[in-house]
Formats: C-alpha cells, structure tokens, sequence
C-alpha cells in the first residue's frame, strides 16, 4: 500500500498522472453470463450532511425488502454499508447499535440463500463520507489512506471476496455541498490519485471496482482519458423521459462508443414529492433505453434505488421501488437481448 502511494504521489508532484492509465488499466472484462438485476438498500444512513449517532433500521421493513427482492427475481443487493457495522479494523467510527460483523455475516448468508448476491458499497466521495467521522476530516493523508485500506479489504473479506466493489464516488462538487458545514472537492490530480489508490486496494482484494459515473458529466475528456475500464459504471437518470439532449442521458451513449461496462441505474426518487410518472416510469424507460443503445457485451444489467432509509416509514416507496425492478425484468425478458 506504501508503495503505491508513494508511486501517485510522485507522478503527482510531477504531473504526471495523465500517464497512469496506461499502467493501472486492465484489458477490457468479459461479458457475463447472466444479467445483473439489481437494487440498492440502505443499513447505514450516515451518507450525507447528518451524521445519525444511533443505527436507524427497521429489521421488519429490511427482511420483507430482502423477500420482496427474491419474488421479483433481483438477484442483486447493493448495500450502502458506512458506518452501521462495528468493523474490527476501526470499530470508532460504528454508530451505536450497529451491527457487529458475526450480525452482518448471518445477514449475507440469508442473503444468498434467496438467490441473491450481496455486494458492499462504500461511499468514499467527500460528499458522502460522513460516516467516515473524524477521518472524514483527513482527507488524501497518510491516516485516510491507511483507514480506507483497512475497510476495504476488511470488508472484501465479509463479504467473501464479493464479485463488485461499490466505492460510490458521486457528487464530489460544491453545488452538491453548498449547504453543508464542512465542504471539500478534491480535484486534478489529487482526486484521481486518491481514485486510482482505492480502486488498486479494491483490485487487489480480489473484487472489481464499480462507481458512479458524475465525474464524466463535468469532466469529459479527463474521464475518458484517464478512466481504467476495469472499473464498472453506473450512470443515472432519474426521470421519465430519457431525453437525449441531457447530458446525463447521452452518457449513457458516451460510455457504449468508449466501449465501458455499465449497469444503468434508475429509481422511484421523490416518492413524497411528485408519485407521477417520473417515478414510475423511469426504470421501466432506463431498461429500454439501455436495450436500444447499448450492446449486450457492456450492458452488465440495471440497478434501481430508492434514496430512502431503510425504515418503516418509507415502506411503500422501497417496495414499490423493488416491484418496479421485477416489471422491467419480465419486459426485458420478453422483449431484451
């Protein structure tokens, strides 16, 4: 890990780290077998300018989501995992009531009994990295990159070697901190060294890294010049009408000409605010578009999420979100590739 520090940091100071690519990225991945069909639940909450002290989960509402997911045919669980779990490596940052890692191993083990593969997300973007506490603070040092290390591969070994990472990777801007207290963008250099340093911990846990794909949006050229295929993509687009003049839109488009893997990603998002067509349709239309436009090689499968916590309240709009996962699944199955 030092060392490959001390490789980025030096290509840094010296500007090089346009170069990095072409010794970081891997060949293109194969196509896999069977799609991906897959949605996104929260265990920790600790993802944006709150930092819940306590775990705020309904066990009740968790177990009939992980049921609703295996009746609808989602063989996919991204679970955002933060700080609801008292990791052995840095258990200060669990909130109290988190789940020890004896608790969450039962949990994975349900998980794959019902046909379902677990996956691990960790949000390591400055916007979403509340969870982290006071390494949240730390930022590109030493500390930081000794804690990620540790929960990467501690987690990687939870999950038994999962297939993907999810490192989120979104949103890293200041529209999208404006409001907070504490505000941090990295840029340049500085944010692709600390990208490259997690995706290489990722890679050599044995998992692929996966991430969102924002920073395309603001930086193009930079993405494409600098982005190792081996990391999946998830580009998202939230409303009904996949509109190809949205920048969001066609990068769906961008990323199948520059030959990236993706899992398009959807949601019922607003629920409480408009419960129209947006949130109904989008997945539906997402699973079209991609069907379209892109080739069955790239197109590893769908992720639908719906931005809500995973607690009683927000019921109808989990289940409703996961049973629109199941209608554009038997659509695909009957009209996809």
């Amino acid at each position: 890990m030092a060392n490959r520090r001390k490789f980025i940091t030096d290509l840094s100071k010296l500007g090089l780290l346009s170069v990095t690519p072409k010794l970081l990225i891997n060949p293109s991945p194969k196509p896999i077998a069977n799609k991906i069909w897959g949605f996104h639940l929260y265990l920790s909450s600790n993802q944006w300018n709150i930092n819940f002290p306590e775990l705020r989960l309904s066990m009740k509402t968790w177990d009939d989501s992980i049921k609703r997911m295996a009746e609808q045919g989602i063989n996919m669980v991204v679970i955002t995992m933060g700080n609801a779990v008292k990791y052995q490596t840095h258990p200060e940052i669990a909130v109290r009531n988190a789940w020890s890692v004896t608790r969450l191993r039962s949990e994975l083990d349900k998980i794959r009994r019902l046909g379902i593969e677990p996956i691990p997300l960790l949000n390591f973007s400055a916007a979403h990295d509340i969870w982290l506490q006071s390494y949240e603070r730390m930022l590109s040092t030493e500390k930081y990159y000794g804690v990620c290390s540790d929960l990467i591969k501690e987690v990687c070994e939870i999950f038994d070697k999962p297939r993907f990472f999810h490192l989120g990777m979104d949103e890293e801007t200041y529209a999208n901190q404006k409001d907070y207290d504490y505000v941090v963008v990295r840029q340049n250099d500085l944010w692709w060294g600390d990208f490259y340093f997690l995706i290489g911990e990722v890679e050599k846990n044995g998992s692929r890294p996966w991430i969102w794909s924002d920073y395309m949006w603001h930086y193009p050229e930079l993405f494409f010049k600098n982005m190792p295929k081996s990391v999946l993509q998830s580009n998202w687009f939230y409303r009904a009408d996949l509109d190809k003049k949205s920048i969001r839109v066609k990068s769906y488009l961008d990323l199948e000409s520059q030959g990236f893997q993706q899992v398009p990603t959807g949601s019922n998002w607003g629920w409480n605010n408009w419960q129209g067509k947006d949130g109904q349709e989008n997945m539906i239309n997402t699973v079209k578009y991609g069907t379209e436009h892109i080739s069955s090689s790239n197109l590893l499968g769908f992720l639908q999420t719906s931005w809500k916590e995973t607690i009683e309240e927000n019921r109808d709009a989990i289940m409703n979100s996961i049973d629109l996962v199941g209608a554009s699944k038997r659509w695909f199955e009957n009209n996809g590739k």
